[in-house]
């Protein structure tokens, strides 16, 4: 993914106005995210642990979804991220909403993926972060397919935020 810029991200929201991007929080330390690993850049909102934001490289223009954790359940169980297959224990895979874009967005209407709850997932297919042993299984496909394996997920969630 190519460096972006403060600017940039809240330009590129599609589910948010204007005045919720310019006032949602973006990551400070831009300068210093692994882009070259990265497919897309998630966070979560420091001052709103249940809000988290997404911004991706879609048909070639730059698309922000501000997405809502569900309630956490706080059981000791495992779950299996949609996009990066990777296993978490406890609530490291949260469902995340996102309100649709435009006028069905208005009336209250959202979509919804089992994710990383971190949304590092990118840095988890890489090896780049580990949530524990057992959480990522050998794959017979190479990393190429299984980035985009996750890519394909990814905008198949924006395409229903979109819709």
């Amino acid at each position: 993914m190519k460096p972006l810029t403060e600017h940039d991200i809240r330009a590129s929201f599609v589910n948010s106005t204007k005045g919720e991007a310019k006032r949602m929080h973006v990551p400070r330390d831009l300068g210093e995210q692994p882009w070259d690993d990265l497919d897309f850049l998630g966070w979560r909102d420091p001052a709103a642990p249940d809000r988290s934001y997404l911004v991706t490289e879609l048909d070639g223009r730059l698309v922000g979804i501000a997405l809502r954790r569900a309630g956490k359940s706080g059981h000791a169980r495992k779950t299996l991220c949609a996009w990066c297959l990777t296993t978490h224990q406890g609530d490291g895979v949260s469902l995340m909403t996102a309100r649709k874009a435009g006028k069905s967005g208005q009336l209250g209407n959202s979509v919804g993926v089992y994710v990383c709850a971190d949304l590092a997932c990118s840095l988890y297919l890489r090896g780049k972060k580990s949530a524990g042993p057992g959480s990522r299984f050998t794959e017979s496909i190479t990393l190429g397919e299984q980035v985009e394996r996750m890519v394909s997920g990814v905008r198949a969630f924006l395409d229903r935020v979109n819709s």
